[in-house]
């Protein structure tokens, strides 16, 4: 139970790695406060009381439709996730279903929901979706992909002879992490479209923007650790010596 608890608190880490958005605006699109202390110096500002819980569903966790299914006063029924220790699949990825309608089918991997375990196979186990346009005779049937589970109904699939295997991660002699399959041995690469985000195919073809901090200044050291305060530290930068003695103080 505590592992789950674990695992769901990764509020869109898989979707933040898609979209390249920081960890606060994530927690601040998300963050649904019932109540906080007013403020003011006789109240503590640490008391917060706000959702914690969230159905992750094939939404981004910084939509407004993540929102509208996680509304305000909305209590959905908890969802159970196996916790995995270490994430095998990546976007771009060459999986075999293994259950439903298109069980020994294969197809690539295009969308990932890591908070419930869910990969997106392109064009396999597809149901009909309705599309509600006012009258029922204009309604809309669209076809789309439902989620599959990692655990139990999708496998990787070896490159070396295009059949399903379970994986192991393993180093390399230069000390590498790989994925090995279990049946043959052989290493199956990570496929180049898992780092493509919405501003970049990959991370070497992307041009900094005018807004971007330089890369240089990145690696600038700014800060050096010193024991002082951060008055002592200004007040040594800007050549203050403090020569007044203080008045004794007494606490009751």
């Amino acid at each position: 139970m505590r592992l789950t608890q674990i695992l769901l608190s990764r509020v869109g880490e898989w979707s933040k790695q898609y979209a390249n958005l920081p960890d606060r605006y994530i927690k601040r699109a998300m963050e649904q406060v019932y109540w906080r202390n007013p403020k003011g110096i006789q109240y503590r500002p640490s008391t917060v009381i706000q959702r914690k819980k969230f159905r992750f569903t094939m939404n981004r966790p910084w939509s407004h439709q993540f929102y509208e299914q996680n509304a305000p006063g909305r209590l959905r029924k908890k969802v159970f996730v196996e916790p995995i220790k270490k994430w095998s699949f990546f976007r771009g990825d060459r999986v075999e279903v293994l259950v439903g309608k298109d069980k020994g089918k294969q197809g690539i991997v295009k969308y990932i929901v890591q908070e419930r375990n869910w990969v997106i196979v392109e064009g396999l186990n597809c149901h009909l979706r309705r599309m509600k346009r006012g009258d029922e005779s204009l309604d809309l049937y669209i076809q789309s992909e439902a989620p599959l589970l990692v655990t139990d109904q999708v496998a990787l699939v070896d490159p070396s002879d295009l059949k399903a295997t379970p994986i192991e991660w393993r180093y390399t002699e230069s000390g590498e992490s790989v994925r090995v399959s279990v049946r043959t041995g052989r290493i199956i690469p990570i496929p180049a479209t898992a780092e493509e985000t919405i501003d970049y195919k990959s991370k070497s073809t992307y041009k900094e923007q005018p807004k971007d901090t330089g890369a240089n200044e990145v690696a600038e050291i700014t800060f050096e650790p010193a024991l002082k305060t951060f008055e002592m530290d200004i007040m040594e930068s800007m050549g203050i010596k403090e020569d007044r003695i203080p008045k004794k103080t007494y606490w009751y």
